[in-house]
């Protein structure tokens, strides 16, 4: 195997709906936020870690490819990619490359896959779109919930949650490695189109995390155009 070349993509991410990945509380107070979000230690800014996206792109691809039963709900793994054939064997064989795989590594499998190729890094809000927000603007907001009882219709359980709002930017980034010239940057379109479609962090099902990613770029290269007419359920692309 060969290393020809290393890739960047990067582009503007923007929440579409308010985002929650949960953090830790620091500290218990009484009337404050009951699920805080995710926050950098030393500025206290909110940020969207790699592993999120990497963890819910693999996923997405995965379920996309018909693989996630096989493998009992748990990642693609080098056993489990040895079983499979034809059509499903080649997609699987992109996501295993892309991500990598679990498994014995002196197996002859793990060897034909090779390393990891996608390296993703963590995505802090974009300093243009903090610098346009007022002083005493939060980066953060308070959402409450709570459980409607279905005979009396009263709110129960009520609490907080806190989100990154709608209309907040980060600087979104990942590294693609390319090894004996193979072309993979298609399938990795369609991951990142399945994480516009489907969205990041908790309770998606209620409507948090949709994102949408902004011009996207390869190398400086503007590709939003490619990036708009992936079709990630195209049959070209099954």
């Amino acid at each position: 195997m060969q290393l020809n070349n290393i890739f960047t993509l990067s582009a503007t991410l923007e929440l579409v709906t308010g985002l929650r990945i949960g953090g830790n509380a620091s500290e218990m107070q009484i009337g404050g936020i009951d699920n805080p979000v995710l926050k950098h230690p030393y500025t206290l800014a909110p940020y969207i870690p790699g592993s999120s996206i990497k963890g819910k792109m693999r996923s997405m691809l995965e379920w996309r490819c018909g693989v996630v039963v096989d493998c009992q709900g748990g990642p693609l793994s080098a056993e489990k990619l040895a079983e499979f054939k034809g059509d499903k064997r080649q997609r699987a064989d992109a996501i295993a490359r892309l991500f990598g795989l679990s498994g014995d590594a002196d197996s002859e499998i793990v060897k034909e896959i090779g390393p990891t190729r996608l390296s993703f890094w963590d995505c802090a809000l974009k300093q243009d779109w903090l610098d346009q927000r007022q002083p005493e603007e939060l980066l953060t907001e308070a959402k409450s919930e709570n459980v409607i009882n279905r005979i009396s219709g009263k709110a129960e359980h009520p609490r907080q949650v806190e989100r990154v709002p709608e209309g907040a930017e980060f600087d979104f980034r990942l590294s693609y490695k390319v090894i004996d010239n193979e072309d993979l940057l298609d399938e990795i379109l369609v991951g990142l189109k399945l994480l516009e479609l489907d969205g990041l962090g908790g309770s998606g099902s209620r409507g948090y995390g949709k994102v949408k990613f902004i011009g996207l770029q390869l190398n400086g290269e503007d590709i939003s155009e490619r990036f708009n007419r992936t079709d990630p359920f195209a049959t070209a692309q099954r």
